[in-house]
């Protein structure tokens, strides 16, 4: 199992997110420890249905989870482990560059993170600037640079292309800028303007200079070829590894494995069951002082959205899940599940993408995407959901 821990704070609120996000200028002792015994407490009161499995990943995210003090980070790993039987889980924290955070490694580090995840975007002072990020390039550098010093076994770097203004040459320079650090890991999300931000008002508005689809093409190409010759190969639509360091949390999500969602607006993922054979996820309300309120005083059940998996949402989902990612949708796997293979489902709508060139068939009826279909790739997973 993984366990995800959702920490809402944020130095500031960037204008492209529409995560369960806080902005705090500073954060309080008292609300940095309120907000973990909450923590705690949901974590004492849903660990039964997980009860008997191996921690294989502990996730800290959000929000910018680095403003929370080592010894707070410890505290949470302390009873996550405790709760569940470690092997030798991957303990990730996602952190944003900032002095602050630099300053806090070495703790971290202690505390039992192994790996970080550093939210650069970009390395050019004008994109972030434009992405309404809090802090420079030269902070991004200096962190990075930090968390090697430290030792950390595992460094991922996010970045963030066809951001505002940016065009194929300023994403080659960060590719160039991310790998001169030799990550074992690089997210590369294209921007997405979702509805409701303030991205998505400008945009309405005509007043955000976004490149176009050839240029998103060449981005992407770019993203791909320069990472893989570098020796991080792509193994989902946005993620590259060496060999040996794709993220253990993240691939849970993609293979549908059980993850337990700890904080406001968490997600679980709970272990089938014979009542819910493809599982059941729950979902945490996204205010803070209604989810902190209910999960302190053990009522938290009562408010979070529960819905057992009907077999054709489990369905649709193991199929885009598992095409998001370089292995693809095993036949095989998914017919001990479902009862049949892809083609029993989709047999006409995969017929139709792979003509296009959007979809890979192997003899066995396992499925891929084609370089052209991971363009496209929302168009080809709305045939199977």
């Amino acid at each position: 199992m993984g366990v995800y821990v959702h920490v809402p704070f944020c130095e500031r609120v960037c204008p492209y997110c529409d995560f369960a996000v806080v902005g705090v200028r500073a954060l309080a002792y008292e609300r940095e420890a309120r907000y973990v015994d909450a923590l705690l407490a949901e974590l004492d009161a849903r660990r039964a249905r997980f009860a008997g499995r191996r921690l294989a990943s502990l996730y800290l995210g959000g929000g910018t989870p680095s403003l929370l003090t080592p010894e707070s980070v410890d505290r949470i790993r302390a009873a996550v482990f405790a709760a569940f039987p470690p092997g030798t889980p991957e303990v990730t924290l996602e952190m944003n560059p900032g002095t602050l955070e630099r300053e806090r490694l070495p703790g971290f580090h202690a505390s039992g993170v192994n790996r970080v995840s550093v939210g650069v975007q970009s390395f050019t002072d004008a994109t972030l600037k434009r992405l309404g990020r809090a802090h420079g390039a030269d902070e991004a550098r200096k962190t990075l640079d930090a968390a090697r010093g430290v030792g950390f076994a595992v460094l991922s770097i996010d970045l963030i292309f066809a951001a505002p203004g940016q065009r194929v040459a300023d994403v080659e320079r960060d590719l160039a800028e991310a790998l001169a650090f030799a990550p074992e890991h690089v997210s590369a999300y294209e921007l997405t303007v979702e509805p409701g931000t303030p991205f998505a008002l400008a945009n309405g508005r005509g007043q955000l200079d976004r490149a176009d689809e050839a240029e998103v093409v060449a981005m992407m190409g770019a993203i791909e070829e320069r990472l893989a010759a570098a020796g991080l190969p792509r193994y989902e639509i946005g993620s590259y590894a060496r060999p040996g360091r794709e993220a253990v949390h993240n691939r849970r999500y993609w293979e549908r494995r059980p993850v337990l969602g700890l904080g406001v607006a968490a997600v679980s993922s709970d272990p089938p069951a014979p009542s819910a054979p493809h599982g059941t996820r729950r979902s945490n309300p996204r205010d803070l002082e209604t989810w902190q309120a209910m999960a302190l005083g053990g009522g938290l059940d009562a408010v979070a959205a529960v819905e057992s998996l009907a077999p054709a949402v489990a369905r649709g989902e193991a199929a885009f899940l598992a095409l998001r990612t370089a292995a693809g949708l095993d036949a095989a796997l998914f017919a001990g599940e479902f009862g049949a293979p892809p083609r029993a489902f989709w047999g006409p709508a995969i017929a139709d993408l792979a003509d296009r060139g959007l979809l890979e068939e192997s003899g066995s009826g396992d499925l891929w995407l084609t370089p052209h279909g991971r363009r496209l790739a929302d168009a080809v997973f709305q045939y199977f959901v």
